[in-house]
């Protein structure tokens, strides 16, 4: 029961039994009246002691209600002691775990799940708060689970666990059937290019409206081979099959090459890039090819949405932990609601401000992958009208993560 409803039992219990022992010492002094004192007391916690219980029934109900609808939802539940015992399981997360619910109270986390994984989430929980992983059950089904795990102010914890093997296999199938499509546009897609090249060489020799749609059909070409690039690229990272190639990365020399690669496109826009290094910038441990791709998207971007005659800046600084690369632009800005998206697959904000400026939504998605594979954050900071800067930091100490190690 409820530690507080305890002491308001006895409280009213201890009332009632003070007021009747007092009104039967003050009858037997000869003092009548009082006797109804008593009379009246002890009914009232009589009352309130049938009130408590019935109070008590009640949150018992609601907790087996909660506990059928948590197990109806499919929705696993186990409380884990601070010694690491079970304290309660119900039926779903017993199910999940392919152990039986009442064998389990009592023993320890590894005793009753057999799964250092499980127990591993547990203990950082106690540790520090709060943990979660995903694990792949060892049984026929194989499922796959989400385990969430929270520390309590009295020192235990709280399990929840979501079967999400459905979730996972459709994220495979979309991971597949976009990769199946991507290569097999790519070969017709760059026949298609080089086709249009070729014709644009000899664009001279032709009407100039005929060298127009050539010219059309080149820049769409283009756009479409984009596209499927950048889809292989983003399944692959989501994939997680491309493992990171790991090196001292000089960032600032980064900064250059990638400013170098599109100075051309920036020419053609009349945009001027500059790339600013504050100080000596420590190495970074990544990717230099992957943290190259991230950089340069963000360089596209900007110079894409950048006026004629305006300058874009890449600034390389080093603080304390982590070193920083920020792209500073000054076109149009992103609207306050949009700041929060930009980084989605496919999303491209408000095509009236876009109109005109090709793109396929998967550049900064591509990028906020690459980055967060190497331990780091991402995040843009814009205000309309006057600009945007996208900026990603990388940790000094390099990536926490299993990749395969460069030479």
């Amino acid at each position: 029961m409820d530690p507080v409803v305890l002491v308001a039992l006895g409280a009213l219990g201890a009332l009632g039994a003070a007021a009747l022992v007092l009104a039967v010492g003050l009858q037997r002094r000869g003092v009548s009246r009082v006797a109804s004192v008593g009379e009246r007391i002890a009914p009232d916690a009589a009352q309130a002691l049938a009130r408590a219980a019935s109070a008590e029934e009640r949150a018992a109900a609601a907790v087996r209600d909660a506990g059928v609808l948590v197990d109806l939802v499919g929705i696993g539940v186990v409380r884990v002691a601070e010694d690491f015992t079970v304290v309660t399981v119900n039926e779903t997360a017993a199910r999940l775990l392919a152990r039986r619910a009442a064998g389990l109270p009592g023993r320890s986390v590894m005793e009753a799940f057999t799964d250092h994984r499980l127990e591993e989430i547990v203990q950082t929980a106690l540790r520090t708060g709060a943990a979660a992983g995903e694990l792949t059950i060892r049984t026929t089904d194989a499922p796959t689970v989400l385990v969430r795990a929270r520390r309590t102010p009295a020192g235990d914890a709280w399990l929840v666990l979501e079967d999400v093997s459905e979730l996972r296999r459709l994220q495979r199938i979309r991971t597949e059937f976009i990769d199946n499509i991507a290569h097999e546009l790519r070969t017709p897609l760059t026949t298609v290019s080089l086709l249009a090249e070729t014709l644009a060489l000899e664009a001279d020799q032709l009407p100039p409206r005929t060298a127009e749609r050539i010219a059309k059909i080149e820049v769409e070409t283009g756009h479409l081979v984009q596209m499927v690039n950048e889809l292989l690229d983003l399944s692959k990272i989501e994939s997680g099959s491309t493992a990171l190639v790991l090196h001292d990365v000089d960032l600032a020399r980064l900064a250059n090459a990638t400013a170098e690669r599109l100075s051309l496109f920036a020419e053609r826009h009349g945009v001027r890039l500059l790339v600013e290094a504050e100080g000596a910038v420590p190495r970074v441990r990544g990717d230099e090819e992957r943290l190259g791709q991230a950089l340069l998207n963000l360089l596209h971007n900007a110079v894409k949405f950048s006026p004629v005659g305006a300058e874009v800046v890449v600034r390389v600084a080093a603080s304390e932990h982590e070193a920083v690369v920020a792209v500073v632009d000054h076109g149009p800005g992103i609207p306050r609601d949009a700041l929060s998206r930009v980084f989605e697959r496919f999303y491209k904000g408000d095509r009236a401000r876009t109109r005109g400026v090709g793109g396929t939504g998967l550049g900064l998605s591509i990028a906020r992958h690459v980055v967060e594979a190497h331990g780091g954050r991402i995040w843009v900071e814009s205000e309309e009208g006057i600009g945007s800067t996208f900026a990603f930091a990388l940790p000094l100490t390099g990536p926490d993560l299993a990749a395969t190690p460069g030479a």
